[in-house]
């Protein structure tokens, strides 16, 4: 198993700890990826918080939808309503994402289904994020759960695959390269 740590600021605050514990368990865990999201924060902490991880982790550091911070960590990732923010036709906005944060920063989007993954296909990405795997508290939106299925849909990805939504430290993917876990850190 490949671990991409999600650091959720919001699930930090909710269980009283601090950025710097929840760097510590991704070490002890032995994180390759910390993906910060913060939903609620102006970009000023954010940069302040990717800054703080980057001077304490080895590892390569995303940040959540705050593609003007790119400079401060090594990629971005996106779900599919912010894609539609910054463009209705998701393929522009992947196209104008890639043209902002450049060739030599990771890219990763969220899909949820087998539709998604094959238009990721036709993207300029690094990486999906596939999901949710289960249900989790810590996204309120999930309206569809794979389970199972996610293995059969990543294995029609051409780009790597990270397993996301409720993905436990034990669970196996066969197509899957990473295990997105946040609150799984913690519990």
């Amino acid at each position: 198993m490949r671990l991409y740590a999600l650091c959720d600021q919001d699930m930090l605050d909710s269980k009283g700890l601090s950025l710097s514990d929840y760097i510590e368990l991704a070490k002890q865990n032995s994180a390759e990826i910390i993906q910060y999201r913060n939903k609620n924060a102006d970009i000023a902490f954010i940069k302040q918080q990717l800054i703080y991880i980057r001077k304490n982790f080895d590892g390569f550091l995303i940040v959540n939808d705050a593609y003007e911070l790119i400079e401060f960590c090594d990629g971005v990732h996106v779900g599919q309503e912010d894609l539609k923010d910054i463009d209705k036709d998701i393929f522009k906005a992947v196209k104008i994402l890639r043209s902002v944060i450049k060739e030599d920063k990771i890219l990763g989007i969220s899909t949820h289904n087998e539709e998604e993954v094959l238009q990721a296909n036709e993207m300029d990405l690094n990486y999906i994020g596939l999901g949710a795997f289960r249900d989790t508290s810590t996204k309120k939106d999930i309206s569809v759960v794979l389970g199972s299925s996610l293995d059969e849909i990543a294995s029609k990805s051409k780009h790597l695959v990270a397993a996301i939504g409720g993905v436990k430290i034990d669970d196996e993917f066969k197509n899957a390269t990473y295990h997105v876990i946040g609150s799984g850190l913690i519990s």
